[in-house]
């Protein structure tokens, strides 16, 4: 009998590698999906949709306490948050939503989707749900998304956290520095090129899983070029600069210090023009380039509690 369970288990254990190996190999797609269900599943986040204005959104949601929201950037999608939120559902609601147009959220074509326009449908996304009063944290792009909104609504926001944003003033960001779109790529190479301009030690990736990540990237190749055109404009990448004297809640900027994509002297712009604001912030991360909540978790979710603990 045991050396008949023996064999089963062996067969079964064989089985599973030829699964697992085929997966792999013919839809890494599949496995790519499979390992964010599970790290949503490690940061007690659940997955949701809801119809809000001319958008389904995908969002994460989970933990108790206070309500934090947090806005993805340029070319990215809710995954990026997945580590920190895992440090952070234990003290906070916390909702995380793909921003109109980007992973699994609905994109219409023709659509405007820059700051303003995403902005105004960020309303009607806190009004689906019908959020109370929350921390709105924005990176990249989705800063100046979260900036312009709080300036809009300053009722929603009790807090607002930028976190290496676009739409300020500064030496220098991937949208205003000029040559070829840093976000788009065709390959493996391609692939690492992008990453190694966001983080100081770029994640390794498995071959089919990177080949996963350049099949989206050639995918929505048209709404990138699009999107990053439209965002170098002069009119476009200071949009957030002068509603900073219209901010009247706490705010944080978090940079990390060594930030290629946004230069951190954007800090000081933020400092300057937050003339109404409750509370003034700045927090600088050591070891991180341009994604604190990928390569820094633990102390971007030390920073952001300290900041809600404060306010």
């Amino acid at each position: 009998m045991l050396v008949r369970r023996l064999k089963f288990l062996a067969w079964l254990a064989a089985l599973l590698v030829i699964v697992l190996g085929g997966s792999y190999l013919l839809a890494p797609q599949w496995l790519w999906q499979a390992n964010l269900k599970r790290e949503a599943m490690a940061a007690h986040l659940e997955a949701y949709a809801v119809q809000a204005g001319d958008t389904r959104w995908a969002y994460y949601e989970g933990g108790e306490g206070p309500t934090i929201v947090l806005l993805h950037g340029f070319a990215a999608d809710k995954s990026v948050w997945l580590a920190l939120a895992k440090a952070l559902t234990a003290h906070f609601h916390v909702v995380i939503p793909d921003l109109p147009g980007w992973g699994d959220s609905s994109r219409v074509n023709g659509a405007d989707y820059g700051v303003e326009a995403q902005a105004a449908r960020l309303d009607a996304f806190v009004q689906a749900l019908r959020l109370p009063g929350f921390a709105l944290v924005g990176h990249d792009v989705g800063g100046a998304v979260a900036g312009v909104y709080a300036s809009e609504h300053p009722e929603h926001v009790a807090g607002l956290v930028l976190m290496d944003s676009y739409g300020l003033k500064s030496a220098g960001n991937a949208f205003t520095r000029g040559g070829p779109d840093p976000f788009v790529f065709d390959d493996r190479a391609g692939l690492q090129r992008t990453l190694a301009l966001m983080f100081v030690q770029p994640p390794e990736l498995a071959g089919r899983f990177a080949d996963v990540l350049v099949a989206r990237n050639q995918r929505d190749r048209a709404f990138i070029e699009r999107g990053f055109e439209a965002l170098r404009q002069p009119a476009a990448y200071l949009v957030l600069q002068p509603r900073l004297a219209r901010l009247t809640m706490p705010v944080l900027g978090l940079w990390c210090h060594d930030d290629k994509l946004m230069d951190i002297s954007a800090l000081d712009s933020l400092r300057g023009g937050l003339v109404s604001a409750a509370a003034i912030s700045t927090s600088v991360i050591n070891g991180c380039n341009h994604m604190p909540m990928r390569e820094k978790p633990e102390d971007t979710a030390r920073v952001l509690t300290g900041f809600m603990l404060s306010h």
